[in-house]
Order: C-alpha cells, then sequence, then structure tokens
C-alpha cells in the first residue's frame, strides 16, 4: 500500500495543470451550457470500474451520466460528452466506441498514459495519467528489483487504475466548488434503494 500511495503522489505531481484545467472547464462548461445533453463514461476492465465510479458522482453532481455496457445508454450525439478511460489508450473497444462518440460529433475527454496512443488522437482533451499499463516493459517484481527498477509490486495496470479513480475523485471535488455543491446535494441524489 505505501509503494503504490507512493506513486500516487509522485503521479500527482506529474499530471500537467492545463490538461488537468481543460477537463474540468468541459466539465464545467457542459453542466451550464449544456445540462439537457449526455455524458457517457467508458472503459474495459478495471479502467470500467473507476469509470463507473466517476460516472456515478457525476450523477450525484446532477449531470445526466451513462455507462457504456450498460442497457440503459441512450444515443450519443452532437454536444454530447463522453469520457474514455484506457492506461494504454490502444483498448480495442474503447478506441471503437471512442472513434464512433466523435463520429456522432460527441466531444471527447481521453484520460490514458499515453498522449501519442490512437485513443488521445482522436481526443478534444487529453489528460495523461501516470501508469504501469499491462503493456510495460519488465517482467516480474524481482527481476525488476534485480535491475534498480522500483516500479511498485503492481500488476498489469493497477498503477494507472488507482491512480485514475484518485484524481477522479479530485476532479468531482473540484467541480463540487466551481458548481456550488454541497455534500448534502449530493446526497440527495445519492441512490435511496440500493442492493
Amino acid at each position: 500500500m505505501y509503494d503504490i500511495a507512493e506513486f500516487i503522489l509522485r503521479a500527482a505531481n506529474s499530471i500537467k495543470a492545463d490538461q488537468v484545467e481543460k477537463m474540468v472547464s468541459e466539465l464545467e462548461d457542459f453542466y451550464k451550457n449544456h445540462h439537457d445533453r449526455k455524458v457517457l463514461v467508458m472503459g474495459a476492465g478495471r479502467s470500467g470500474l473507476v469509470g463507473r465510479a466517476f460516472a456515478m458522482r457525476l450523477l450525484h453532481l446532477g449531470y445526466n451520466a451513462y455507462v457504456l455496457g450498460e442497457t440503459i445508454v441512450p444515443a450519443i450525439g452532437d454536444r454530447d460528452l463522453v469520457v474514455a478511460i484506457s492506461g494504454s489508450g490502444r483498448t480495442k473497444l474503447i478506441y471503437t466506441a471512442a472513434e464512433a462518440a466523435k463520429e456522432a460529433k460527441a466531444k471527447l475527454i481521453a484520460i490514458t498514459s499515453y498522449a501519442d496512443s490512437p485513443l488521445a488522437r482522436v481526443a478534444d482533451v487529453i489528460v495523461e495519467i501516470p501508469g504501469r499499463t499491462k503493456y510495460s516493459k519488465g517482467e516480474d517484481y524481482f527481476t525488476r528489483q534485480i535491475l534498480g527498477i522500483t516500479e511498485p509490486l503492481a500488476p498489469l495496470g493497477t498503477l494507472f487504475e488507482d491512480t485514475t479513480q484518485i484524481f477522479l475523485d479530485g476532479i468531482v471535488a473540484d467541480l463540487m466548488i466551481r458548481l456550488k455543491k454541497t455534500e448534502e446535494d449530493l446526497r440527495l441524489v445519492h441512490a435511496n434503494i440500493e442492493l
């Protein structure tokens, strides 16, 4: 846990402030000027779970938020917003869905570790989140330690997913301030019937 937390703290210092500002401004503008439109959040596997948590908070903030893969996702079109999460930026399902969103004239925010990835190339806004993705070089934890590569013991895309979760929670906190939302406002929208 310490190694992972240390990685997240280092990552927080390397995330580009201008990219974060573009994302938050886009979400703020969307809320204020396109409130009737939809936000679709997408990610595969664990990135998808992080996306679901973010979509839930967007809903609590008052956005019309959906998650790709659910049966109730409506058509996406002009003036809608899509948030795509992929550490590698190459996850075929997410890249293909992002291309479809762009063809439908939605605005696309990409959260990825690679600004030169296919996903990032089609995005309107890119936020680079550091993290060892499953495509990272290096064999296993012990080999990395022997070679002096001090990447924490975390398999596949864990570091990206954990860092993205914390990052998006920070985005929600910033949006609460910008949109003048209180915790009570969010609580009123929170599900009152849960499994």
